[in-house]
């Protein structure tokens, strides 16, 4: 790549401002993610009588719903991370694009 042209890039603001946005976003949808799957597995290895109480009728217990729970929350954090990359950081790549369009 043209070195003249990463050096542009690089000093974009709008460049410094998608970055710093996505990293952002990108590393507190990541400790949430990492905070629920961890404080689950310590709950089973610390109160398994907890996750072993039976709701319902039959063999079902409480670990299954919040076990799903923590699979649909993981699911929703993907779900906001696309929808902001195809919205705001596509758009602010585009801009970026523009500035350098004369470079490519």
């Amino acid at each position: 790549m043209n070195d003249e042209l990463v050096e542009r890039i690089e000093s974009n603001p709008k460049y410094k401002e998608l970055v710093s946005k996505r990293n952002g976003l990108g590393i507190k949808l990541g400790i949430f993610v990492i905070v629920m799957f961890y404080a689950y597995i310590l709950i089973i290895a610390f109160n398994k009588e907890l996750l072993a109480t039976k709701i319902g009728v039959g063999v079902t217990t409480i670990a299954f719903p919040i076990a799903l729970a923590i699979l649909v929350l993981s699911f929703i954090t993907t779900l906001i991370y696309v929808r902001k990359a195809n919205g705001e950081f596509e758009d602010l790549t585009n801009e970026i694009k523009k500035d350098v369009k004369g470079l490519i």
